[in-house]
């Protein structure tokens, strides 16, 4: 887990590059390190954290052996050990799984993407080729952002903040905020919340020559990849068998690591799973330290499940404390990191989770995010039939998640067009495959990457192992939704894995006060930001009496879904910057 950043073709200058390392400290503080091509066409730059080979052996960027290669790699290629068995004869110099992809490169070239098990974001110089060769993982774990100067040539990072540091004009790309404004979507498409700035989407590769420009292909999608397997079809428990098999594997390939390794514990079904898949593989008496955000709220309380599922382990349980007083700094903080809009409470309490790992000596953590999305487990997938499979706009359980009605006009017809092509027969799979290209998983993942990286922790997530998601989309709705209970299959292998009371509770969404607190003890804060958001760039987007009065419903209690309202400060958080 890393930051990587260069720059390509002419009219760049060392200082930016140093600027844009410079950025990105917090990614990588272990050590830092910069290269450029003999005809400096290429410069590179790169900010580790060292989580395999802890050795100056593991430094970037990182050359073959002739140094006609050269690497930058963001993230980890797990299946490391079995890969070095299948290219036993490459001439290796350490143990990181950075040199081991480039023994596969040099062995498979663009295919080599198809070898790795892993999450990553990764740049490849070729000296010889003079060529770039870049990519993102199957589902975008690790980002990668890219910016096409005027005077050609690229230039790239792990965030967009590197960019700006290296000269990228700071202007919001409206486009990108009316749609936000006007769906909610977030992280839908290549567009970013700045202009001039894109990102490879997930399943993604780039390369960029002097000769050939900057071209973009795709080398993996979900849905092709289902698409060209059949459908299982054999049997409930074979397919069980299956599921847990691979997610012993999962589990065990992500604790792969020279650091400490510990949980992130919600409380819910998806991250005790994991927890039990611990227990399970290293025995009751590990102490794996567990992680868990919590608000002294007794409404939103997940404590009662999570010391059920402590109970009678060695685990280090560390709960982690959002207070109310500590949001508007937290948040401030968190928003300089994340670069554009982010989710929240939730997303606070994530921050706090890894600040406490950084002090307990916790490097590496993993999560539970994609359990729900591969294997069926929210509520609106057992409606399926009638849902409409689009983009947005979404309705929310407590109101309209989003207003329209409080942009101007202007704004509004910026908005860009939201296309979603079913890929599917059944509107169950189509749902899934909506939600983990497009909606839930991209901001999820985003908002995950950038909380981590505030602390320099690296957050794996064992259950978007692509084997395990693209198994879940090959099964029949029975497998996963049965009367009316979603994931299904999934409960049925947590028996002997879960207490009973973690395992038949029933499915709770993320439990936070925000909707209390920015109506009660923070609403003077949400009026300060809303008052920033609609004075700063907000002023030609939002319309000021309008937003007014829907804030003043929603302080009265007229109004009970705080998306909209969040909107509006993440809004006046970024125009304030």
């Amino acid at each position: 887990m890393c930051g990587i950043a260069g720059m390509a073709g002419p009219g760049w200058e060392s200082g930016q590059l140093a600027r844009m390392v410079a950025a990105q400290t917090h990614r990588g503080p272990d050590d830092t390190g910069t290269y450029v091509s003999a005809d400096g066409t290429v410069g590179l730059g790169h900010n580790r954290l060292s989580i395999i080979d802890l050795s100056p052996a593991g430094h970037q960027p990182m050359s073959n052996r002739d140094g006609s290669l050269w690497i930058l790699l963001n993230g980890e290629v797990y299946n490391v050990v079995e890969l070095r068995a299948t290219l036993k004869d490459y001439p290796y110099r350490s143990l990181t799984d950075t040199e081991t992809v480039l023994a596969a490169y040099e062995r498979w070239g663009e295919r080599c993407l198809d070898h790795f098990i892993g999450m990553f974001s990764f740049a490849i110089w070729d000296e010889r080729a003079r060529r770039l060769f870049c990519a993102r993982d199957r589902f975008g774990v690790k980002p990668f952002f890219f910016h096409e100067p005027p005077a050609g040539g690229i230039w790239f990072a792990s965030e967009i903040k590197a960019l700006h540091a290296a000269g990228v004009p700071r202007r919001p790309d409206e486009s990108t905020w009316a749609t936000y404004l006007t769906t909610g979507m977030y992280d839908h498409d290549e567009r970013t919340f700045w202009e001039g700035i894109r990102k490879l989407l997930p399943g993604q590769y780039l390369t960029w020559s002097p000769d050939t420009g900057t071209r973009v292909e795709t080398w993996y999608d979900l849905a092709d990849a289902v698409l060209t397997q059949s459908c299982d079809s054999i049997g409930e428990e074979a397919v069980a068998e299956q599921l847990l098999n691979l997610l012993e594997k999962s589990v065990a390939l992500r604790f792969r690591a020279d650091v400490e390794v510990g949980v992130c514990l919600s409380g819910g079904l998806d991250s005790s799973l994991l927890l039990g898949l611990v227990l399970r593989s290293q025995g009751s008496a590990t102490k794996t330290k567990t992680f868990t955000f919590c608000f002294g709220d007794p409404k939103y309380d997940e404590t009662p499940w999570v010391e059920q599922m402590l109970e009678g382990t060695s685990c280090g349980a560390h709960f982690c404390k959002v207070s109310v007083e500590e949001v508007p700094e937290l948040a401030a903080r968190v928003q300089a990191y994340q670069d554009e809009p982010f989710g929240g409470l939730p997303t606070l309490g994530m921050a706090k989770v890894h600040e406490r790992a950084r002090a307990e000596g916790v490097t590496v953590l993993l999560d539970g995010n994609g359990m729900d999305e591969a294997w069926g487990g929210y509520e609106y997938y057992s409606q399926a039939e009638s849902v409409e499979v689009s983009l947005g706009p979404v309705q929310g359980s407590r109101g309209n998640s989003i207003r329209p009605d409080c942009l101007t006009d202007d704004v509004k017809e910026r908005a860009r067009s939201l296309v979603y092509s079913p890929r599917f027969d059944d509107p169950l799979r189509n749902l899934q495959y909506r939600d983990i290209k497009y909606a839930k998983i991209p901001r999820a993942l985003r908002f995950g990457d950038r909380t981590s990286m505030m602390f320099a922790r690296e957050l794996r997530e064992p259950f978007l192992d692509h084997r395990v998601v693209e198994l879940g989309l090959r099964q029949p709705v029975r497998y996963k939704i049965r009367n009316g209970q979603g994931k299904w299959l999934v409960r049925q292998i947590t028996t002997g894995l879960l207490p009973a009371g973690v395992r038949e509770a029933q499915k709770r969404a993320v439990q936070t006060p925000q909707r209390e607190w920015l109506r009660g003890p923070l609403a003077g804060w949400a009026d300060d930001c809303i008052g920033a958001a609609v004075s700063g760039w907000g002023g030609g987007w939002l319309n000021e009496g309008k937003v007014r009065s829907a804030w003043e419903e929603y302080r009265r209690g007229g109004a009970d879904n705080s998306f909209p309202v969040w909107q509006w400060i993440s809004l006046g958080l970024m125009s304030a910057r």
